[in-house]
């Protein structure tokens, strides 16, 4: 990914010029006549705070000028970022199973070892089919025609953006009703809908509408995974 102005995302091939250690002047915006990357000169915080948020401007900068080719392997960056989306998605996945106590209740190790593969094969074949999903309806219903919209690009955004999903490790110290995990899963679905946005420079209401059908393919996924261990047992 090329750096791009936070403002208007119009393409830009530096955005600061440095003239001396700790002496840098922050570069304008062809486009927009704008500071093209303000975050640059501010704390962590500010873009922290942005995107969560879920400010376009703060995912421009975090998918377009910190995690670029240039500064970062993104390679490796894809691999950990996917790594921990499983794992993430694997508590989950575990909480919503907790939920139901009269399966833990009665559970044993024949029936542990086989709600862990279980577990497993949903995450594996759901999170495939969601990004799968998700990439065609990105395809069909966005308007992409003069942009090169790679698949790895377009991974890399949805993983980085799901990072809302950090909340569920929340559950670990604090108790919380089940129906926290769908409020972590609403955050989460609009944080993907800003990033592809992002990507893709669409309409939001098309990116919402691509997201929701990715997220209700994987959500039904799970809860038909759901329903056959219940009726395992």
């Amino acid at each position: 990914m090329e750096y791009r102005c936070v403002q208007c995302g119009f393409p830009i091939k530096t955005l600061f010029v440095q003239y001396s250690p700790g002496n840098i002047r922050l570069m304008k915006c062809e486009s927009c006549k704008a500071v093209a990357d303000q975050y640059i000169e501010c704390e962590i915080m500010i873009p922290l705070i942005d995107l969560i948020l879920h400010k376009p401007k703060a995912y421009r900068h975090l998918l377009y000028n910190v995690l670029n080719h240039e500064t970062v392997n993104l390679e490796a960056l894809l691999w950990k970022s996917a790594i921990a989306f499983y794992l993430l998605d694997a508590y989950r996945s575990l909480l919503l199973r907790q939920s139901d106590e009269e399966h833990s209740s009665s559970m044993t190790f024949s029936s542990l070892t086989w709600i862990c593969q279980k577990m497993l094969k949903d995450i594996i074949f759901g999170n495939i089919m969601f990004l799968c999903v998700f990439f065609l309806a990105s395809r069909t219903l966005l308007n992409t025609p003069n942009r090169v919209f790679r698949f790895r690009d377009f991974v890399l955004a949805i993983l980085v953006s799901s990072y809302l999903k950090i909340f569920l490790v929340a559950m670990m110290v604090w108790k919380f009703p089940s129906s926290a995990i769908f409020v972590v899963d609403l955050f989460v679905l609009s944080s993907n809908a800003v990033a592809l946005k992002v990507i893709t420079e669409s309409s939001m209401i098309r990116t919402i509408g691509a997201c929701f059908v990715a997220h209700a393919v994987k959500f039904f996924f799970i809860i038909l995974g759901l329903e056959l261990s219940s009726l395992r047992y």
